[in-house]
């Protein structure tokens, strides 16, 4: 099958495969005014995958908008800053996704936590003023999912079936929902923003409160292991409160940026990285309890265990089921399965989901779906070799890097509470939904989309 709407090279969409096709990814030449120092490092090219961004997920236009999102435009913005009257220049904010961390780990041949701190002290070096963690966003979609999954398992009957719900923190599993697979499948989806999503929630609206900034003078960048999350920064959101405003400006790869540390002849030293709460010391670097990526199956499934049936899950057991990238989980309660989870990893794996579910041959509650094989840690804007295929040896080490890094609940985090109730005015239901949840169009499926040959 061939994409409709790519617009710089027509691929095949294969699935699971590890060919990739080069394009070039750069946003056009900047004027000549606007070149400084920077320049150099911003001509990166990319690797785009036969991802699921793909087909009828894109338009032309936001072809154009993906490729735009690099590192000519961060330091457009760095540029502009250094010629600019003060009093127009923009707050640079930078928040780096945990997966990323073993691979910058890997690369520079540090802990993590020394990994962050190199990181943050290139970025600062640049002109950046802040540098963050997207852990506590993923506090939050991990929390709000736990909520809206109790709530649909109450609500399931055969006159309203709200299950499996599956998850949405997925970039370019969402995009495929929303484009191709529509109105079938959306409302399975569920409504808790992503955890980028909800950074630029946090960023855009509570940190530019504190710092009594308005969202647009804030230029927010996230880095991310995958291309997909550059689609979901084109997701115009309406911040809690009373502005409108894009929560992510810009998508940066961790190959991305590490290239640009690479091809950079500035001299940086190590800084902390920075926290949403001003004084507040830098945070020790963790995790959730997922292999590769936020584990939203552990986490709801002990939450649902003891919300739903009194039980204490202390640790979740998988058994692995089609192959690697598909394992279940269940709880029995007097003999019967009461809980059925599945984790999908990869499009072979969403293909069969998909299928099974428009027969009604689907037996889950539950799925954390994720269109990379081998989950987040895999995303294919990192830990690829020079010809766009995965580095083995170098995803066991960042495996290895990765488990090591300590996991914690999302429930203790005492910052989310705290913004509960001083952000979300104590889980105030109507900001807790602009702030952390989403919709999706209630579109027909794409012709014969869920019959296609992969």
């Amino acid at each position: 099958m061939k994409c409709e709407h790519c617009t710089r090279k027509e691929c095949s969409k294969k699935a699971d495969e590890e060919e990739n096709a080069l394009v070039d990814a750069t946003s056009p030449a900047l004027e000549k005014e606007e070149k400084g120092e920077f320049h150099k490092l911003a001509d990166a090219k990319i690797f785009l995958s036969a991802c699921l961004a793909c087909d009828r997920c894109i338009t032309a236009e936001e072809g154009v908008r993906v490729s735009q999102q690099n590192a000519k435009d961060l330091f457009h913005v760095l540029n502009l800053n250094k010629k600019c009257d003060t009093s127009k220049h923009k707050v640079l904010a930078v928040s780096v996704c945990p997966q990323s961390l073993p691979y910058f780990a890997a690369k520079l041949n540090l802990s993590v936590t020394d990994a962050s701190r190199r990181l943050s002290g290139f970025l600062k070096s640049l002109g950046v003023h802040y540098v963050f963690d997207t852990t506590i966003a993923a506090d939050f979609s991990i929390l709000e999912s736990q909520k809206e999954f109790v709530r649909r398992y109450q609500q399931h009957s055969e006159g309203e079936r709200a299950l499996p719900m599956l998850t949405s923190a997925c970039p370019g599993w969402v995009r495929y929902a929303e484009r191709v697979l529509g109105s079938p499948i959306t409302p399975h989806l569920c409504t808790a923003k992503s955890p980028q999503q909800i950074m630029g929630s946090l960023v855009k609206d509570y940190f530019a409160r504190q710092q009594n900034l308005s969202p647009d003078q804030i230029f927010h960048v996230i880095v991310g292991p995958c291309y997909d999350k550059k689609l979901e920064a084109l997701r115009e959101d309406v911040h809690a409160g009373s502005h409108t405003s894009q929560g992510v400006d810009c998508v940066l790869t961790s190959g991305e940026l590490l290239q640009m540390m690479e091809q950079s002849d500035l001299s940086a030293k190590d800084a902390a990285v920075d926290t949403l709460f001003g004084d507040l010391k830098e945070e020790e670097v963790q995790r959730h309890d997922g292999d590769s990526s936020d584990g939203y199956l552990a986490h709801v499934f002990r939450h649902a265990a003891k919300e739903l049936f009194g039980e204490d899950v202390e640790k979740v057991t998988y058994r692995t089921l089609r192959n690697k990238d598909f394992q279940e989980a269940t709880l029995e309660k007097d003999g019967q399965v009461v809980l059925r989870f599945a984790a999908a990893y990869g499009f072979r794996n969403i293909q069969n989901m998909i299928l099974k579910l428009r027969k009604d041959k689907f037996p889950y509650h539950f799925v954390e779906v994720l269109a990379c094989p081998g989950g987040c840690l895999h995303g294919r804007g990192q830990a690829r070799t020079e010809d766009g295929h995965a580095d083995k040896a170098l995803l066991r080490q960042m495996e290895g890097i990765y488990a090591e890094i300590p996991a914690r609940p999302p429930e203790t985090s005492e910052h989310v509470q705290m913004l509960y109730r001083e952000w979300l005015h104590g889980a105030d239901p109507p900001r807790v939904q602009a702030a952390l949840h989403t919709s999706f169009p209630s579109t027909g499926p794409a012709v014969s989309s869920l019959d296609m040959k992969w």
